[in-house]
């Protein structure tokens, strides 16, 4: 019986899958993806289901757990966090609602982080060119929980933005949700609270809320402008070490 010829190593099926699992290949399916997530959003616009009490025909804690887990899907699909959290209130009040939220937030932020972990990270990080996005990205890496947490404090970045910045980054699982967990709360808790006590705009703990969210959002513009010069600083020139001075009486 005759052996089988093995393929040759540049065989056209090898060639189609280092093509097909290339950085380049990855990261227009991860465009792909997420222009298909923001086209279904527009289309049947999952926030309004949501804030109507869809599902009826759940109760309770599967109802929290429903609605966390359509807010995750729904915030990695770019469907923006104020309206779900103020649709969690609404529906579940300030306790069960702020759970459901946290909840939500912490596995959207981790579908982001591994979408772009896994599709976007090798193809990008090549691209880390000037000041700004070089600051950036070491300071996600070097210090990443605690830039994050900073991030998630002040609620003026993005929230789909702050996920693939880190997953381009060196950031490593635990630390960028562990920070997420803990820095949404506040301002989470601000619009879940709200929409508990929307029927009663002239409550405290409405008029709280409301005032929390607009003390941070102009917190937040105060610390971007104030990074925004500092990154537009020239660097200070550091003296050389002293190894790599050249020693005294040597042609340079």
């Amino acid at each position: 019986m005759l052996a089988p010829v093995p393929r040759p190593p540049g065989s056209l099926a090898v060639r189609c899958s280092r093509a097909l699992l290339s950085p380049r290949a990855r990261l227009s399916m991860l465009a792909l993806l997420l222009l298909c997530a923001a086209g279904l959003v527009l289309l049947y616009e999952p926030q309004r289901m949501l804030s109507s009490g869809w599902p009826q025909q759940t109760e309770g804690a599967g109802a929290v757990m429903f609605f966390g887990l359509a807010y995750g899907v729904c915030t990695a699909a770019f469907v923006p966090r104020p309206v779900l959290n103020l649709a969690a209130g609404a529906l579940f009040g300030s306790a069960f609602g702020l759970t459901a939220a946290v909840a939500g937030t912490v596995l959207g932020a981790g579908i982001s982080f591994t979408l772009g972990r896994f599709l976007g990270q090798d193809a990008l990080r090549p691209m880390l060119r000037g000041r700004w996005l070089t600051a950036a990205d070491g300071q996600l890496s070097r210090h990443g929980f605690r830039s994050m947490l900073a991030i998630r404090l002040f609620p003026g970045v993005p929230f789909a933005a702050a996920n693939y910045c880190a997953a381009v980054s060196r950031m490593r699982y635990v630390p960028f949700l562990l920070a997420t967990a803990i820095g949404t709360v506040p301002n989470t808790a601000a619009y879940v609270i709200a929409g508990a006590q929307a029927g009663s705009p002239g409550s405290p703990a409405f008029l709280f809320s409301a005032g929390f969210i607009v003390l941070s959002g102009l917190g937040a513009a105060v610390v971007a402008w104030r990074k925004r010069h500092g990154l537009r600083a020239p660097a200070p020139v550091t003296a050389p070490a002293p190894e790599e001075r050249a020693p005294v009486g040597t042609a340079p």
